[in-house]
Formats: C-alpha cells, sequence, structure tokens
C-alpha cells in the first residue's frame, strides 16, 4: 500500500475546468491526495449563453430516481468532471477519487497552506470567452 503523503492544496482560481480535471485526475492516480479550494472561479471556455444552455439541456435527461445525477454545487460539479477521467468503477480508481477534496471559497483549515497555482492551464491563456462554474451553477439553480 501506498505511503499517504501530505495533501496539496490547488487554488480553482482561474483555471480551466478539462484541463485541471484531467492533470488532478493522474496525480490522483499517482498516489498523490489533493484539495481544490475556490471551485466557483474555476472556468469553462465557450460563450457563456451557449455553456448555460447545454448544462440546462442536461437537467432534462433522466427522471427522478433513474438518473444521471444533477449536481447544482460547484464543488460537485467539479468534483464530477474529476471523476468522469478516473477508472471510478476499479479498486485503484475509487481510492485515488477517495483522495480527492473540492471547496467552495477557502475553508478555515487550508487558510495558511500553500496554495498551488498551475500556470500552464489558467484562463489567461484561452483566446476565447468563458464562464465561471460559479455562474453556471447558479443559472441551473444553486442558492449560495
Amino acid at each position: 500500500m501506498k505511503k499517504m503523503s501530505e495533501r496539496k492544496v490547488i487554488d480553482g482560481d482561474g483555471l480551466i475546468l478539462g484541463r485541471l480535471a484531467s492533470t488532478v485526475a493522474k496525480r490522483l492516480l499517482a498516489g498523490e491526495a489533493i484539495d481544490i479550494v475556490n471551485s466557483e472561479r474555476i472556468v469553462v471556455s465557450g460563450k457563456r449563453k451557449m455553456v448555460i444552455e447545454r448544462e440546462k439541456e442536461f437537467l432534462n435527461v433522466g427522471g427522478f430516481g433513474k438518473g444521471p445525477i444533477h449536481h447544482r454545487q460547484p464543488h460537485r460539479m467539479v468534483r464530477r468532471t474529476i471523476r468522469g477521467m478516473l477508472p471510478h468503477r476499479k479498486s485503484h480508481g475509487r481510492d485515488a477519487f477517495r483522495r480527492l477534496r473540492v471547496h467552495i471559497g477557502v475553508p478555515r483549515e487550508l487558510e495558511s497552506a500553500e496554495k498551488e497555482r498551475i500556470p500552464e492551464i489558467h484562463s489567461s491563456n484561452l483566446s476565447r470567452r468563458f464562464v465561471s462554474v460559479g455562474e453556471i451553477a447558479e443559472s441551473i439553480g444553486w442558492k449560495k
């Protein structure tokens, strides 16, 4: 069994969701334990109207008790995206997913921790428009 190391804290402010999810998934499978803070500030590339319409359309898929489950909170949306990039039905993928924690804002216990920034996947590198996960969540029914 792998030795559990210190938890890494990643600041999600301005990071691109898909690129963040793939990076974090690889690190989780490598055995790291990761906390993501400021999940409501993570961005999705695309025009605001188009991205929000796509999320609202997804809400019509399935039905009560049938699935899929539609998360409206930003931290759960980010967590679900990362889960999609893990083999979560196998034991090593399940163990990796358990090492992930996603937070709205910065919790008190993580305020003093050193937050890692990943400039390669920051939205400043995008040449197109983007919308934050918090805005998407509010438009599909998240109540702060």
